[in-house]
C-alpha cells in the first residue's frame, strides 16, 4: 500500500514539476517580451520630459518666477487615473487609464504674457502623460512577473532536486525491502516442502 502511494505520489510530482516548467518557460518569454517594451517606452519617456525641459528652462529664462507661477497655477482640467487587473500566466497584472475632464485643446493660461516654449513644453508635458502612465503599468508588471519567475523556480528546484530524488529513493527501498521478503518466504517454502518430502520419503522407508 505505501508503495502504490509513493508511486502515485511520484506519478503526480513528475507531471506538476513539467507543468510548472512549461510555466516558468513562458514567463520567461513573457518578461523578455515585456522587459523589450520597457526598455522602449523609458527612452520614449525621457526624451520627451528632456525636450519639455529644455522648453521650460527658456520660457523660465525669458519670464519673471512670478509670471511663470501665475500662469501655471490653475489648471483648466483634471485628471482621474483608473486601475484594473488582467490576468497574466496566473499573474494579477495591471491596467491604467485615465480620464480628463475639462478643455483638453486649451492651454489654462492666455497668450499676451507667456513664451510659446511654455506652450511647446506644455504640449509635450500633456502628450508624455499618457506614455509614463503606461511606462509605470509596464514596470510593474515587470516587478510582478518576476516575482512569479523567482517563486516558480524554486518550486521547479524543490520538484526536481528533492521531492523527485526522495520519492524514487524511498520507492527504491521499498521495492528492495519487498524482493528481500519476497525471497526469504521462497527459501521458506522450498525448506517447508524438502521437509515434507523428506518426512514422506522417511515414511515409506
Amino acid at each position: 500500500m505505501e508503495l502504490n502511494r509513493l508511486r502515485a505520489r511520484l506519478k503526480t510530482a513528475v507531471r506538476g514539476h513539467k507543468l510548472l516548467k512549461d510555466k516558468r518557460d513562458e514567463l520567461m518569454r513573457q518578461f523578455m517580451l515585456i522587459i523589450k517594451q520597457n526598455k522602449e517606452l523609458r527612452e520614449l519617456v525621457e526624451r520627451k520630459l528632456a525636450k519639455a525641459q529644455g522648453a521650460l528652462s527658456i520660457a523660465a529664462a525669458l519670464m519673471s518666477p512670478e509670471a511663470l507661477e501665475q500662469t501655471l497655477l490653475y489648471p483648466n482640467r483634471r485628471v482621474e487615473v483608473g486601475i484594473s487587473y488582467r490576468n497574466l500566466m496566473g499573474v494579477n497584472v495591471p491596467d491604467y487609464d485615465f480620464r480628463t475632464q475639462g478643455d483638453s485643446s486649451a492651454l489654462p493660461y492666455g497668450y499676451a504674457m507667456t513664451s510659446g516654449e511654455l506652450d511647446d513644453a506644455i504640449s509635450t508635458l500633456t502628450k508624455t502623460f499618457t506614455d509614463m502612465l503606461e511606462l509605470a503599468q509596464v514596470e510593474k508588471t515587470v516587478q510582478l512577473l518576476a516575482i512569479e519567475i523567482e517563486k516558480t523556480r524554486r518550486r521547479v528546484n524543490a520538484l526536481e532536486y528533492v521531492m523527485i530524488p526522495e520519492l524514487q529513493t524511498n520507492i527504491k527501498y521499498i521495492r528492495m525491502k519487498l524482493d528481500e521478503n519476497e525471497r526469504g518466504n521462497i527459501t521458506r517454502l522450498m525448506k517447508v516442502k524438502d521437509a515434507i518430502l523428506q518426512e514422506a520419503h522417511n515414511y515409506e522407508d
